[in-house]
């Protein structure tokens, strides 16, 4: 028995050895240009198939996916980040990226292929050896399920509709030149945005509130996937500008929004009064005031389905930003599910 070890441990070290020096000798090529041995290439998406499968396990509150409040800034990402090498319904994979090794995916094709928590696994973490990144920020799984909502939607977008949806394409009018980068537009223009859009107005916002975001964005000290990628595009010198644009803007006239009186009522009595027992504060003992501190945002008008977001990662510790936001963390602890609703609801109505 102990001579038959040793013969194990000398073919082990031998083994090694030899693997050490094949690969030393430079015999083995690494060149994209003549693509993998169909069994390695068999191998190695076999390999990937089962660790996504295996890890591929939900956690968290999953949010509907057939919400249409998901997808726009998915979408507008999806374009800025993932399009260049994917390709979308506007526009094919240019040869460049067709000759990776291996090649990224036609996802319209693939996407029906997984499931929804595959889908998330992916998204999330990426996948080794291929180029595949993760998401720029492993705690806002929100964003991820955003991008799985609008992957849902991709296969069946002609197109028209990814050009809606991703607002990439065709902004503006004939001879007008956008003053702003055509990445925010995309998502933050007034005419794309409804009651239920996770994606914030910003029209009227105070230009220092504005100017805070964009800066803790670009410092990652405010997390968002989409937001950091959004602004690492841009330079430092040109945020100012960009918060001026939006603070100089007037919010567009648009339907109010429709909510239970009966919910828009307590949300008022908790924006006005707070609760006292849970030490709650008043909404509006901070916010939409006239001698209001300008690093605040305002409220009154603003997306409930945004304003909820926004709680939600206050309450799970998941929103950063300027020196103020502890003062939210903690004043948000405290509100239940139905409070959220409320204060969201009260405010897009106001």
């Amino acid at each position: 028995m102990i001579i038959r070890w040793k013969h194990l441990i000398v073919l082990v070290v031998l083994a090694s050895l030899l693997g050490l020096a094949v690969g030393w000798s430079g015999l083995m090529s690494v060149r994209a240009s003549t693509g993998h041995w169909a069994v390695t290439d068999w191998f190695l998406h076999w390999v990937m198939r089962n660790s996504v499968s295996a890890r591929a396990v939900a956690t968290g509150d999953v949010p509907p996916l057939n919400d249409p409040g998901l997808v726009p800034g998915a979408a507008g990402h999806f374009e800025t980040g993932c399009a260049v090498c994917h390709g979308s319904p506007a526009q094919p994979r240019p040869d460049s990226v067709l000759a990776m090794l291996p090649p990224p995916p036609d996802l319209k094709v693939v996407v029906p292929e997984w499931t929804d928590a595959e889908l998330f696994e992916i998204v999330k973490h990426g996948v080794r050896f291929t180029g595949m990144p993760a998401w720029p920020v492993q705690s806002r799984d929100d964003e991820v399920w955003s991008m799985v909502a609008f992957l849902r939607k991709l296969p069946d977008m002609d197109a028209q509709a990814y050009i809606r949806a991703s607002g990439l394409h065709g902004l503006g009018h004939a001879g007008e030149v956008s003053p702003l980068p055509i990445t925010c537009e995309s998502c933050h223009a007034e005419a794309k945005l409804n009651d239920g859009s996770d994606i914030p107005r910003l029209a009227g916002q105070s230009e220092a509130y504005l100017l805070n975001s964009l800066k803790a964005y670009a410092e990652k000290t405010r997390p968002s996937g989409i937001m950091q990628v959004a602004v690492g595009a841009l330079s430092v010198e040109g945020l100012p500008k960009l918060a001026a644009y939006y603070a100089n803007q007037t919010p567009a006239a648009r339907a109010g929004a429709v909510h239970d009186p009966i919910l828009i009522e307590k949300g008022r009595i908790l924006a006005e009064q707070g609760r006292r027992a849970d030490k709650i504060p008043a909404c509006l003992s901070c916010h939409d005031k006239a001698d209001a501190n300008p690093a605040y945002p305002k409220l009154s008008g603003q997306n409930s389905a945004y304003l909820q977001n926004q709680l939600a990662l206050f309450q799970s510790g998941g929103r950063g930003g300027s020196e103020y936001h502890h003062l939210m963390s903690g004043a948000a602890k405290e509100l239940t599910a139905d409070d959220i609703s409320a204060v969201a609801a009260y405010f897009s109505a106001r």
